[in-house]
């Protein structure tokens, strides 16, 4: 049954929106295993949008255990034809400050090992998928008219280079990934960008700075800080997600 055609993917930090309203939760099983966890259905400004954790609602899983195959068959299923993914990276030029928004047209696969396409057996014929353009035109163009609506600054493009992790990058790393043409490195944009581009579906990114990249800021990285910059940023992507449902859902 179609609930919504708008599904976000990211932290919990969507169910504190201030007009944000559970109706319910289900457990969903896919042929690909369980996805992080129940698909919550709800109204975001009298508009429904169905939310899922990618961590879990616990923000137990790494990112290289995301089960991302059952999260985007999961959403497909519920008839979800446009999807809002919400990541953390850190910034590796420096106009991307700590608590800046981008949305990122651009992606370099840096993971090994995840579970990556659809495509693997029982195949009647061999399948490519075109990612020139690795992300919606048409999301990314709604999501920079919301932040314009909205007043809030966002960078309208950039390269997100994705990284295994757990673990944070190294120095030498980061400066392999500018020399790539990076301008953010986030733990989660892979392979969730190609899967969904897989099953048909419009999506697109919205990227909060949590840190400057190792190499890039003054001092350490520390979770405390990390913390602190997410929660300024994601300010920001909430006033973005109510006015992009208020205007096109």
């Amino acid at each position: 049954v179609l609930m919504s055609e708008l599904a976000i993917i990211g932290g919990t930090g969507l169910t504190r929106l201030e007009c944000f309203v559970t109706e319910r939760r289900e457990v969903m099983h896919t042929p690909y295993g369980e996805p992080s966890g129940a698909l919550t259905f709800g109204a975001l400004c009298d508009r429904d949008v169905v939310f899922l954790a990618r961590h879990g609602y616990g923000h137990t899983i790494p990112p290289h255990m995301v089960n991302y195959r059952a999260n985007l068959w999961a959403l497909k299923e519920q008839g979800v034809e446009r999807v809002v993914a919400v990541c953390a990276v850190g910034g590796i030029l420096g106009d991307l400050t700590p608590a800046s928004i981008v949305i990122p047209d651009q992606i370099i696969d840096y993971t090994w090992s995840r579970e990556h396409t659809f495509f693997e057996s029982d195949l009647s014929k061999v399948t490519h998928i075109d990612f020139t353009e690795p992300y919606s035109t048409a999301m990314r163009e709604a999501l920079l008219a919301a932040a314009g609506e909205a007043g809030v600054a966002v960078m309208p493009h950039g390269t997100y280079g994705a990284s295994q992790g757990p673990r944070l990058e190294t120095a030498a790393e980061i400066d392999r990934m500018e020399r790539d043409g990076c301008h953010m490195v986030g733990m989660t944009g892979m392979p969730e960008a190609a899967l969904a581009r897989e099953l048909g579906l419009d999506y697109a990114v919205i990227a909060v700075s949590a840190n400057a990249a190792a190499g890039r800021g003054d001092s350490a990285i520390s979770m405390a800080m990390i913390e602190k910059n997410l929660a300024d940023g994601m300010e920001k992507v909430r006033v973005i997600l109510e006015q992009l449902v208020t205007t096109t859902c």
